[in-house]
Order: structure tokens, then C-alpha cells, then sequence
């Protein structure tokens, strides 16, 4: 399309007037909004949900499993100088 065109198609787009817009465009903006603000926040609450579980998880795992213990020998030591 050329320059010429676009202007063409401008000035007729201008010179036909304001387009209609549906009488109920802003209540449908509104309830979309608002639909896509409570899935916002549901998300964002299940997101912290699962990560308060998994520091929890992680914790007790670790209060149990000890990981910073050096693990028992699994050998005994030679017995010299008897």
C-alpha cells in the first residue's frame, strides 16, 4: 500500500464520521475486568498457597532427615595394637 493510498484511506475514514460504538461496550468492559481481576487473584493466592506448602514440606523434611549430619560409619575401625 502506497503512501498515497493510506491517505486516501485516511481521509475517508475521517470524513465518514465517528463510528457508532454499542451502548453496552462499558458494562462489558467492566465485567470482563473484573472477572480478570478474580482470576488475578485467585491465582496469585493459590501461588502462594503452594509455595507456603513447599517451604513447610521442605522444613519438616529437613528437621527430619538431618541433612547437615555427617551420616554413621557403616565400618569399623581396624583393631591394632591388641
Amino acid at each position: 500500500m502506497s503512501l498515497r493510498d493510506r491517505e486516501a484511506a485516511v481521509r475517508r475514514i475521517l470524513e465518514d464520521g465517528p463510528v457508532r460504538v454499542p451502548s453496552d461496550l462499558c458494562a462489558a468492559a467492566v465485567r470482563r475486568g473484573g472477572r480478570m481481576l478474580r482470576r488475578r487473584t485467585a491465582a496469585r493466592r493459590l501461588m502462594w498457597l503452594v509455595l507456603t506448602a513447599a517451604v513447610v514440606a521442605f522444613v519438616v523434611w529437613a528437621l527430619t532427615a538431618r541433612p547437615w549430619v555427617e551420616p554413621p560409619s557403616t565400618t569399623t575401625p581396624p583393631m591394632t595394637g591388641w
